[in-house]
């Protein structure tokens, strides 16, 4: 057996998987018929083969996704995720079509990001969590499966008010669904001092927890907007006041009660300090950072989120991602 045969096997293995991506299917038509992208760039883009590429298209044109153009819904959407990936650096856009602009975006999202994380998670990964009502959503959405050697960790401790949306009973939630070790920061997720915080890593037993967060293969989070209803200021532990003293600081959004403005910036508060939570510096060193969020109040914490976190991967809404886009 040459090389070349060789190549041509993992190519064979790499069009199966492909056939189960629908979505990788009708970027790679996006690419070819509306872009007149070479089957060459697309697969050097894509990080495929260009037998896979070749195959794809066929299977396309076999499926009747391709006629003249592409469906004008999977046109549409796969025009936003292109230009997405452009605007801002990311890997690969996830755009979730709305039924109409004033629906609720959370669903469509949840929808779409368990799909992605069902597909996304192999045997031995280590994968950390946020938290959020749409990320809470997103367990309805997955496909429950035992996934070998799994490890699981909640990326902030507990919001000791919140009746649903908790971070440790979602990370816990996940966890069980794909029976995995979980590992939980038994804290508050705000707590009183930087000292307090640093008493708890060090002799309380949690140095472990964030000692396991630097050797994430995944992290998923949700960014916090400081609108009145938002999750951090409903379930958390950050009243109206403090919300009102953080925007009048340039504030827009948080992670993980990290809170940052629209550039990117973490801002000089002792809420920073005071957070436990990973931080945003380690996650950003994950090398799967998957960002979820979406709507109208959420379009300025996504970007400085997508400065701040730096994720591989935005899972949005259609309507989002237009804002994104024109903000650009």
């Amino acid at each position: 057996m040459t090389a070349n045969d060789n190549l041509g096997d993992q190519d064979d293995a790499s069009s199966a998987s492909s056939r189960r991506s629908p979505r990788l299917r009708q970027r790679v038509a996006w690419m070819y018929y509306a872009e007149e992208m070479t089957q060459s760039a697309i697969a050097e883009a894509l990080g495929v083969g260009r037998i896979t590429v070749v195959r794809l298209l066929a299977e396309a044109r076999a499926m009747n996704e391709v006629r003249v153009s592409l469906s004008r819904d999977v046109a549409g959407l796969s025009r936003l995720e292109i230009e997405l990936q452009k605007a801002y650096g990311v890997g690969e856009a996830i755009v979730a079509p709305l039924s109409s602009r004033q629906a609720d975006p959370r669903a469509p999202i949840a929808a779409a990001a368990g799909e992605y994380i069902s597909a996304m998670l192999q045997p031995d990964m280590k994968i950390g969590l946020g938290w959020g009502q749409t990320l809470d959503r997103a367990l309805n959405f997955i496909v429950e499966r035992q996934v070998p050697r799994l490890s699981v960790v909640s990326l902030v401790g507990g919001v000791t008010r919140a009746r649903q949306a908790n971070p440790a009973e979602f990370a816990w939630q996940f966890a069980r669904i794909f029976q995995a070790d979980c590992y939980l920061i038994a804290a508050p997720a705000m707590v009183d001092s930087a000292a307090t915080k640093r008493t708890l890593i060090e002799r309380c037993g949690l140095g472990e927890v964030f000692d396991f967060a630097n050797s994430l293969d995944a992290a998923v989070v949700s960014v916090g907007s400081t609108v009145p209803n938002s999750t951090t200021n409903v379930f958390g532990d950050i009243s109206e006041a403090d919300q009102a003293a953080l925007r009048a600081r340039g504030v827009v959004g948080d992670i993980l009660f990290n809170f940052f403005d629209v550039d990117g910036r973490l801002v000089d508060h002792p809420f920073n300090e005071r957070a436990m939570s990973i931080s945003i510096a380690t996650l950003a060193k994950t090398p799967k950072r998957v960002l979820v969020s979406g709507g109208s109040d959420k379009v300025e914490p996504i970007l400085g989120a997508l400065k701040l976190f730096r994720p591989t991967v935005l899972i949005t809404d259609e309507a989002t991602a237009e804002a994104l886009i024109a903000r650009r």
